[in-house]
């Protein structure tokens, strides 16, 4: 599959999707850059990329694999890619996985989760598969049970243990509460979710032989982002180049940043995708460039669009439109996502903003309810706490004015991630 030349996707899109067309309708007919062309809005672009009457798509879908990504329940989300477009990803991200670590014959264990069509499990064989070193991949899942897993990872002498910080954590508490360890394991490679210091602690008593290493930054949505560097903080990424172009964004003036430190949220083109064109996607991740012209940046946590909370993808409009459905009486007037981590686990706490006054009594009516709603909306959540993944749902009132805002911009500040990440 080809790497496409900006200006010819820019035209490739124009005249196939009609969302891209509708977007680009105010540009001149010729656009060879990509900082001339506006940033896409999530909600606009989910809107038009729907299972009927699709506007997104450059064409039907008669040759394609369809995959799941975040969104509620009652409106889910879809990513598709040709034959092609998914082998090109699968290939460029599996090149990335020797960079985290991959040696020619290493035994690695399979344990994201597969099915309901989630792309992870199989993303991540199949990029395992398409690495430029040898390797024994060993498919086991995430959803397999703990009793059975262990002894497989045993029998193989599996030298790589790839899944979620959420999934190695709980495969470390198990092998724990048998007093038991697997020093085969050279490496731990988590995707999906940050990795804390806590879980560092848990992971080595289990893995006392094991690095905990990132084993790549990509998305079902977005597609690639960002490839392994070996260095010690496991937030450090470079991006896939030729295959993505990777801008950070001022979060207050949309303006590209192009020096160090300076932190903004990340917008990502696809140059390999042209059934369902990424240009200038919010990835939904602030980072900050640490090598400017060599494409490196560090992951400072989730932006505006969305938030990880544990194994959990939420979207600031998930919680706003729950507090609508509960509020019927229009109380709250401001609301922010606090996520928190406490006791070795993540907690999402929303921050409601009342009028001075309100009745103590009916706020906790209304904070049940807006959980009751929020927790419908997105069941993988109280399914992760009552599989001791996250802390419950919590809500925190406030007022405005104690509301957190971009001291520039004045703007709400809609996720604040208060968990630590150094």
């Amino acid at each position: 599959m080809p790497v496409h030349q900006v200006s010819d996707l820019i035209r490739f899109a124009r005249d196939h999707s009609p969302f891209y067309a509708d977007l680009y309708a105010g540009l001149p007919p010729q656009v060879d850059r990509i900082t001339d062309l506006p940033v896409v809005d999530q909600s606009e672009f989910w809107a038009a990329n729907t299972l009927h009457d699709n506007r997104v798509l450059t064409a039907p879908l008669g040759e394609a694999v369809v995959f799941k990504t975040g969104g509620t329940t009652g409106a889910p989300k879809f990513s598709c890619y040709t034959r092609e477009e998914w082998q090109e990803f699968v290939t460029a991200f599996g090149a990335g996985l020797v960079d985290a670590g991959l040696r020619p014959g290493h035994r690695v264990a399979d344990l994201f989760y597969a099915g309901e069509l989630y792309a992870s499990f199989l993303f991540i064989l199949d990029s395992l598969a398409h690495a430029p070193v040898s390797n024994v991949r060993l498919p086991i899942g995430g959803g397999a049970p703990l009793e059975s897993t262990v002894p497989t990872l045993e029998d193989f002498a599996a030298q790589v243990v790839a899944g979620t910080p959420t999934t190695l954590c709980r495969l470390a508490e198990h092998l724990m509460s048998l007093g038991r360890q697997l020093p085969a394991v050279e490496l731990l490679f988590f995707g999906g979710e940050a990795l804390f210091d806590d879980q560092r602690r848990l992971l080595a008593a289990a893995f006392p032989n094991a690095e905990p290493r990132s084993l790549g930054y990509a998305s079902v949505d977005g597609g690639l982002l960002g490839r392994p560097v070996p260095c010690p903080d496991p937030r450090t990424h470079r991006t896939f180049t030729p295959h993505t172009v990777v801008e950070i964004l001022d979060e207050s003036t949309g303006e590209p940043i192009r020096e160090t430190g300076r932190a903004g949220r990340v917008v990502v083109t696809q140059l390999f995708r042209r059934l369902m064109p990424v240009i200038r996607y919010p990835a939904g991740d602030r980072a900050e460039w640490t090598d400017v012209e060599g494409g490196v940046f560090r992951i400072l946590g989730r932006a505006e669009e969305g938030v990880r909370v544990g194994p959990v993808s939420l979207y600031s409009q998930d919680a706003q439109t729950a507090v609508a459905a509960a509020d019927t009486e229009g109380r709250v007037m401001g609301m922010q996502l606090v996520v928190r981590r406490w006791e070795g686990r993540d907690g999402l706490v929303l921050r409601l903003a009342t009028a001075p006054g309100d009745d103590p009594a009916g706020l906790e009516v209304l904070a049940k309810a807006v959980v009751t709603e929020l927790n419908d909306a997105r069941p993988l959540y109280p399914d992760s706490v009552d599989a001791g993944f996250v802390h419950p749902l919590r809500v925190e009132w406030a007022r405005h004015r104690d509301l957190v805002v971009n001291p520039r911009s004045g703007k709400l500040v809609r996720v604040i991630d208060e968990r630590p990440t150094a």
